[in-house]
């Protein structure tokens, strides 16, 4: 098998991989960059030319993009929840380029700087190469943002309960919403300013206070703010006071509150056992290729060491699902 993965079919391998990555990031900037000014300067056009609004979105249409429409539609959307959620203000789709390209430069460089480029002929020597970049250059970032996101949005819910207080606090003493909501921004240490304070720009710019919210659910993704937002756009519909119904909220919320610290300390040791052992594998595996390839790279031309491969990512993968299944104890 050595003859079909010699270096030239190693480097026009890479070649088809940067390739493709180049594709990717002309189609994000044309996405992100150009699309948008393009259509702009055309609707422009359109709206000195005297078209009307039908004539002006039916020829704009075909044209609109999102990030839910790219190539890589559910990696993107998962990346950017998880961003968002972890207050990292890159976007999605750089920090997917940048994984690609971290992906790319170790599969590239490691063979080099390790002095293993002449192991490096067959499929299953390949193969290890290609899992120690996705490790490094997939799997640690997604570990550190998966981290970041669990840590800011426990603080998020942590400090809500207090957010609401000063909120309906705030309509008793008759300001109204936004200036109730500027009081909250001042009062309250991140996330919660943060997240709050885009809720107070969007209002400014025009939006509503139900879609503002309604972006802020998107964003945040919790459970209490969810019921906060249904409670305030049933509160828009039916009328009544908006203080009362938040004080409810607010007793609920912490009610739920100390029922799920006392879920999260009985279950608490699952969640560790799981955390280690979803990073241990991939971590011991980096730390010891990386400082003894020979390690692996000795017996990639046994019969069993691709079954053994296929095996162990198979099982790794079907062990995190069933932990997760395990710990994820909805209150």
């Amino acid at each position: 098998m050595s003859e079909y993965f010699d270096a030239r079919t190693v480097f026009l391998g890479i070649i088809f991989v940067a390739v493709v990555l180049a594709v990717e990031g002309m189609f994000l900037y044309w996405r992100d960059v150009h699309g948008p000014r393009n259509r702009v300067s055309r609707r422009m056009r359109l709206v000195a030319s005297g078209a009307t609004n039908a004539e002006i979105l039916a020829s704009l249409r075909r044209e609109t993009s999102r990030a839910s429409e790219s190539l890589l539609p559910a990696a993107i959307d998962y990346l950017e929840s998880r961003l968002t959620q972890a207050g990292m203000r890159i976007s999605a789709s750089r920090m997917f380029s940048m994984m690609a390209a971290a992906t790319l430069i170790t599969g590239v460089l490691f063979p080099l700087v390790g002095g293993v480029t002449g192991q490096i002929q067959s499929f299953g020597a390949l193969l290890l190469i290609l899992i120690l970049a996705l490790a490094i250059g997939v799997m640690l970032p997604l570990f550190f943002v998966n981290i970041q996101a669990a840590r800011r949005m426990k603080l998020f819910e942590a400090q809500f309960p207090v957010a609401l207080d000063i909120f309906t606090r705030g309509l008793r003493a008759g300001y109204p919403v936004t200036s109730a909501l500027e009081l909250l921004v001042d009062e309250v240490p991140d996330p919660i300013s943060s997240e709050f304070g885009l809720v107070v720009a969007e209002m400014n710019y025009g939006y509503d206070l139900r879609q503002a919210l309604a972006n802020l659910a998107k964003r945040v993704r919790t459970q209490d703010i969810q019921m906060f937002v249904v409670s305030v756009a049933i509160q828009s519909e039916t009328g009544g006071s908006l203080a009362d119904i938040l004080e409810g909220l607010s007793k609920i919320i912490r009610d739920r509150a100390g029922m799920v610290m006392k879920v999260r300390a009985l279950a608490s040791e699952g969640k560790m056992t799981g955390a280690l052992l979803s990073i241990l594998p991939v971590g011991s595996f980096v730390v010891m290729f990386v400082s003894r390839p020979e390690f692996y790279l000795d017996v990639v031309d046994d019969p069993w060491f691709m079954p053994g491969v296929i095996g162990t990512i198979t099982l790794y993968v079907v062990g995190i699902l069933m932990m997760r299944r395990m710990i994820a104890i909805k209150v």
